[in-house]
């Protein structure tokens, strides 16, 4: 309808109400007539404001019983009312000035017509509207669905109406502490919001109201908290994020005017606050489930096994429990686990490892210690000068002393023709052999029993050498290892 349409039509809607009134208030003089001319005037308040006086009600009711009419055949889903609170107030008076139509053209400017609608109220704050009571509370409805299913909400609604109609069944469940629950099996006790929540009447336009969906869509993903983050030199979009634990899409998502590519500047203000829901669902949940209980380890020691030797004595065995828990879940994620009742249902088996304490001078403890006095790794087993070099050098002792790594009996002490100069391998009679070459001299003889520690010669540069060092190799059953895993 055009804007000239429309001033037509209300002129018609005012003409149809003034000639109605006319009718009226002329059957009413008629009746009256005699009365001294005594009649009855109606001052009309919009909103507590004095805008005029009619000589009959009807003069507004009618025009705007007929606005309301309309707006009703436009669109008949929502139940139409005025924003402003009209009142007449009646008094009798001779000779009455009465201002009929200057009064409908005061209430045709000042008059919005909007709709009765539900205020959903959390915590106070109005978060949105809609047409009546049950869509909103569907809404509200559907939002704990998305955590909790239907049908144990129906149920948890139906126990409730139960137990305040019934208090002896109060009693006997408040005595009840647990469920009786199968290994697996969970039951939701109680579904509840996290803040008040409330409905209140009240008239809002039509653009305001909402469907159960874009109620659904508002509740999800919440209001932002006002938060604010300074960029200071080195700031970057990511460090920014991780900051305040957003990712990258949520912190672009709440700041519009950004891109992956912007260029921050220092001083530059971001927002760095995610959503937060309006309200939360809190499910409070038991749940039985069986659990492992972790063997012990105990470690005794005989001296009928060499050191360095251990056996297992008694395997261990995990035992199992049954273990029933109180969660608290809010919006899906369990925030809150504590174990109501357990039971063991089957004993853990201790695992028994003995160690062996027997040292004999010719047999290794496997716990291998240093070979010089002080030093360093001058060079690592491995790739070195286009070939391989087989074991470790150590150079920069404070004394050229080279020590037994550990117990053993000296299998070879003499001149290697390979290149090792004077050379020792000691077998350390439990699997591992360590040689000992390049040295100036030699302090003990093939088939001497070493203890571990003992001087058996003095570091040189003997054989092919390119300095003053010691070259160690370790054989663990024949094959060759990393001595630097030894120490």
């Amino acid at each position: 309808m055009g804007k000239n349409e429309k001033l037509m039509h209300f002129g018609l809607l005012k003409k149809t109400a003034l000639i109605t009134t006319i009718g009226i208030g002329l059957t009413f003089n008629v009746a009256y007539a005699d009365d001294d001319n005594i009649e009855t005037v109606y001052h009309v308040y919009v909103d507590a404001e004095h805008i005029g006086t009619i000589d009959n009600k009807e003069v507004i009711t009618s025009y705007v019983d007929n606005l309301i009419k309309e707006h009703a055949e436009e669109n008949d889903t929502y139940s139409y009312v005025t924003e402003q609170e009209i009142n007449y107030v009646p008094e009798l008076v001779f000779n009455p000035k009465v201002a009929n139509e200057k009064v409908l053209d005061k209430v045709e400017d000042d008059i919005t017509i909007q709709v009765n609608a539900y205020a959903l109220q959390i915590d106070d704050n109005v978060v949105g509207y809609f047409k009546d009571k049950e869509t909103a509370e569907k809404t509200l409805q559907t939002y704990k669905e998305k955590y909790v299913d239907k049908e144990t909400l129906q149920s948890l609604e139906e126990a409730e109406i139960s137990l305040m109609s019934d208090e002896t069944k109060s009693e006997d469940v408040e005595d009840e502490s647990t469920q009786s629950l199968s290994v697996g099996d969970s039951i939701i006790l109680d579904v509840e919001l996290s803040e008040n929540v409330s409905l209140e009447e009240q008239k809002v336009s039509k653009s305001n109201i909402l469907t159960v969906d874009d109620g659904m869509k508002l509740l999800e993903k919440g209001t932002l908290e006002d938060k604010i983050h300074t960029v200071e030199a080195g700031d970057v979009l990511g460090s920014i994020a991780g900051q305040y634990e957003l990712d990258m899409e949520q912190l672009l998502d709440i700041n519009p005017d950004l891109t992956e590519d912007s260029i921050l500047q220092i001083g530059q203000e971001i927002n760095v606050t995610d959503y937060a829901p309006y309200v939360n669902v809190i499910v409070n949940e038991e749940k039985l489930v069986e659990e492992e209980i972790k063997y012990e380890r105990e470690v005794q020691y005989s001296d009928a096994i060499y050191k360095g030797d251990s056996q297992v004595k008694q395997s261990g065995q995990e035992g199992k429990k049954e273990v029933q828990y109180a969660l608290e879940i809010v919006n899906g994620k369990i925030t809150s686990k504590e174990v109501i009742k357990e039971e063991v249902t089957k004993e853990p088996v201790k695992e028994i490892i003995v160690k062996g304490t027997k040292v004999v001078p010719h047999r290794g403890t496997g716990e291998f210690t240093w070979p010089t006095v002080g030093g360093y790794i001058s060079s690592h087993m491995g790739p070195r000068w286009g070939s391989y070099h087989k074991g470790m050098d150590i150079a920069g002792p404070s004394n050229r002393a080279i020590l037994a790594a550990d117990n053993g009996t000296v299998e070879s002490a003499g001149w290697h023709s390979g290149g090792y100069g004077y050379h020792i391998v000691i077998n350390h009679n439990n699997g591992y052999k360590t040689t000992y070459s390049h040295l100036a001299s030699i302090s003990v003889r093939a088939g001497q029993t070493v203890p571990q520690g003992s001087k058996i010669g003095v570091m040189g540069t003997t054989g092919r050498s390119t300095g003053v060092h010691l070259h160690i190799e370790a054989y663990k059953n024949g094959q060759r290892i990393n001595p630097a895993g030894l120490f």
